[in-house]
């Protein structure tokens, strides 16, 4: 069996920057509200779960949190990803372990009596550019043959919140309004411009004035301007390599090709430009990371540098 890794070079993604931090708490309560369409009005009764500390492979909890009876698990996607389901076993499992080693003075797994714990509820937020419903069920069972009786199924909600999608959950949350306005501006004026800095400055710029979020994000912008940049070469890294499987597919035949990926070389040269981004992001050298996640001449130039 292959050795577990941790995955020690997590950061924050946007979404649980704004939605899962302890200071913002009022939002997360508005958007918890909206969801279930309920009133709750004491932020302070929020309890943030969202793990931490372990962290496996590339798998990243955006936020979960514990409100009256219901624990919440919230996480964001940019490309629909029907595997959700199974992230979500694996998070509420680490979640729930947590939950009963922190109450083991009033639950115990092994007590003769039925024991009491929060309902979960999982929720998948997406604004990507596929076509999707307004809300759709991801289920577990869908991943086992269709013959198998599976004793584990996970149900997962996922609503669509691009524009023009879900209005109402949308004025019901002005924060998820607002962060589903400034994604699509970074997402459109970088088609635009070809440049990720300037599309996350013009995208904050074109907030309202009176926005929730814009004031939290100038005051962040570094650290927005970061997440934004590892988002974005995290989905085009999964663009690159579906291309890649489709060209293979070509040449092998489709199904095999889809099966066999990259080549051995272009995973080389994938690896070579992860180590690049994470070598310039801890100098500090975003400007150098936004510019050469686009300009190739210049990509090399920094290869050389760094001797990679």
């Amino acid at each position: 069996m292959p050795e577990t890794t941790v995955n020690n070079q997590h950061k924050d993604r946007l979404f649980k920057f704004i939605f899962g931090r302890h200071e913002n708490r009022e939002w997360t309560l508005s958007l918890y509200n909206a969801v279930n369409k309920s009133s709750y009005t004491d932020s302070d009764a929020i309890q943030i779960t969202t793990i931490e500390d372990v962290l496996y492979l590339s798998m990243k909890n955006d936020l979960s949190f514990l409100l009256a009876d219901t624990m919440s698990f919230y996480e964001h996607q940019s490309t629909f990803n029907p595997n959700m389901p199974m992230r979500m076993l694996i998070y509420a499992g680490m979640v729930y372990s947590k939950y009963v080693e922190s109450h083991k003075e009033e639950v115990s797994l092994y007590s003769s009596s039925q024991q009491s714990f929060p309902t979960p509820k999982l929720i998948c937020f997406y604004n990507g550019v596929a076509d999707q419903p307004d809300s759709r069920i991801l289920e577990l069972k869908s991943a086992f043959r269709e013959d198998s009786e599976p004793d584990i199924d996970v149900r997962v909600t996922m609503l669509n919140i691009n524009n023009g999608r879900n209005e109402e959950l949308l004025r019901s949350c002005r924060p998820l309004a607002e962060y589903s306005l400034f994604v699509s501006g970074v997402r459109n004026y970088e088609q635009k411009l070809h440049d990720m800095e300037s599309a996350i400055r013009k995208a904050v710029d074109a907030l309202p004035e009176d926005s929730m979020i814009r004031e939290y994000l100038l005051a962040n912008i570094a650290e927005v301007k970061e997440m934004c940049l590892t988002e974005y070469d995290e989905d085009a890294e999964r663009k690159f390599l579906k291309n890649e499987g489709r060209k293979e597919g070509i040449a092998e035949g489709l199904e095999k090709g889809l099966k066999k990926g990259l080549s051995e070389g272009r995973r080389m040269e994938a690896e070579r430009m992860g180590a690049l981004m994470t070598k310039l992001k801890s100098l500090g050298r975003v400007d150098d990371a936004f510019r050469a996640a686009s300009d190739t001449e210049y990509r090399e130039s920094l290869y050389k540098e760094f001797k990679l």
